[in-house]
């Protein structure tokens, strides 16, 4: 059974040719420099990305967010997100932390409010279940050994982000604590869970983790620390941002008279 499976990075090497010393395991120390994914449809979609940034000048965060699209979908980070688990989470925490709010950024406040169509508290859920859901070992697994299911996961995550964000980057500041508190909150839960499981929980990862001089459960912890503490970060950053501008509304005190 091919465990090298993750949609497009898939074909960028084959399963059988990721490694001569590991065929079907994913890539390997000696060959990930080379492991590159040049999906033509991936390519296709990134280089009319960045068309798109060329006709806007000024557009810091939406040319951020290209390279950090390069690097998660076409370095050699993709195929290596088919050996380790800490990889893939890695990924995944830049697609729904960096890639998503980081274009969001970049409109309007017109223009985001228009996009916007959940509550905080519903985008939250909405996000939670995405998030949780393809971290299953079940649903991760499938992910992992078709085209379909890979993309279906980086679409429902991608979506799932983007109505959170949404509403963090919105001036209504309820709504923003609440999309930063909730996420913040379930994703250091998410990332706490893996972290103190105890045993190995993705049977894709059994076996890809050694060439790199991890255990399945060390890579899973390490994949749990980046869940809970860098996955987090964001939001909580978010969360600071709002108790920042509170402090600025507040009246200044008034020294009382003598």
């Amino acid at each position: 059974m091919s465990l090298a499976g993750t949609g497009t990075c898939l074909q960028a090497h084959g399963s059988s040719r990721s490694c001569l010393s590991c065929p079907g395991l994913g890539p390997c120390r000696a060959t990930l420099a080379g492991a590159w994914n040049p999906d033509p449809l991936l390519l296709a979609a990134l280089a009319l990305w960045a068309g798109l940034l060329l006709r806007r000048q000024g557009r810091v965060p939406g040319w951020t967010a290209w390279a950090l699209a390069v690097l998660v979908f076409v370095s050699p980070l993709c195929n290596l997100t088919s050996a380790l688990f800490s990889a893939r989470v890695v990924h995944h925490v830049l697609l729904s932390a960096a890639i998503v709010p980081l274009p969001l950024a970049g409109l309007t406040p017109g223009r985001r409010q228009r996009l916007r169509i959940l509550g905080p508290s519903a985008a939250v859920l909405l996000h939670a279940g995405a998030m949780w859901a393809w971290h299953a070992p079940g649903p991760y697994a499938w992910a992992l050994s078709t085209t379909p299911g890979y993309w279906l996961m980086q679409a429902t995550l991608a979506g799932s982000a983007a109505a959170v964000w949404l509403c963090v980057l919105v001036p209504d500041r309820g709504a923003a604590v609440i999309a930063a508190g909730g996420t913040f909150l379930q994703m250091g839960l998410l990332g706490a869970i893996i972290l103190f499981a105890g045993q190995p929980l993705y049977a894709a990862h059994l076996l890809t983790t050694a060439a790199w001089s991890l255990s399945a459960l060390a890579d899973q912890q390490l994949a749990g620390l980046v869940m809970w503490v860098l996955g987090a970060l964001p939001y909580m950053a978010a969360l600071l941002w709002q108790a920042a501008r509170l402090a600025d509304d507040l009246p200044e005190t008034v020294e009382p008279a003598r």
